[in-house]
């Protein structure tokens, strides 16, 4: 499995292990076997921080954010890296990003919309310097007007030279981001594939998701 500084969209059933290849990637479950790189550091054995500090950001299913922390709170907690001169995030050029998240700046995040929650789990993921976002399952949850409007941001940021692995049960929501897919099935990734000739692939959309034409 390869991603570079386009997006791939890494798709399966529930429970074929995609949020555990995510918790792997990040250092938060061993790897059984086989070795990860990022940009030519070996990730495997490193804990959490280390990879974060390496420029790969974590955007969990769940957002698990802190709701007792204001929007500002949880930008400051990620705000004061030894690197400032080198950094290419910054509060404010987050709340440019984001600018709902500049108006909320002062709120509690447990009282924050769920699109609002998202937009602030991918704010903090970028504070940590991110060249590459690992995002599981982005659009759960949220309302198609929202999600048309995350995937406008992601592919801002796409654009900007950000790679992202990106975890979708939405085929629709992952063929308007990615241009590559991946197939996981039973912790395996079984199929590599360009989102066109998966989405004209009707026995693959059955197979591997249960969707499609019967």
């Amino acid at each position: 499995m390869v991603v570079g500084s386009e997006p791939v969209a890494l798709l399966g059933r529930n429970d074929m292990g995609k949020t555990t290849l995510c918790q792997s990637l990040m250092g938060l479950l061993p790897i059984a076997q086989g070795d990860v790189f990022f940009e030519g550091n070996k990730l495997t054995g490193h804990k959490p921080y280390q990879i974060a500090s390496l420029g790969i950001g974590y955007v969990p299913q769940g957002r698990r954010i802190f709701p007792s922390l204001s929007v500002h709170e949880h930008m400051l907690l990620l705000s004061g890296s030894k690197n400032q001169s080198k950094r290419r995030w910054t509060v404010e050029s987050i709340y440019e990003l984001f600018p709902r998240l500049a108006e909320r700046r002062k709120v509690s995040a447990g009282a924050l919309s769920g699109g609002e929650q998202q937009m602030l789990a991918i704010a903090r993921a970028l504070l940590t310097n991110a060249r590459l976002l690992i995002m599981d399952e982005p659009s759960e949850g949220l309302a198609p007007s929202i999600v048309d409007h995350l995937l406008e941001t992601l592919k801002r940021l796409s654009a900007e030279g950000i790679g992202m692995l990106v975890v979708e049960q939405k085929l629709s929501v992952a063929a308007a981001l990615a241009n590559h897919m991946l197939i996981m099935v039973a912790g395996r990734i079984a199929l590599e594939t360009s989102t066109s000739a998966f989405l004209a692939n009707e026995d693959a959309k059955r197979r591997y998701l249960g969707v499609g034409k019967s």
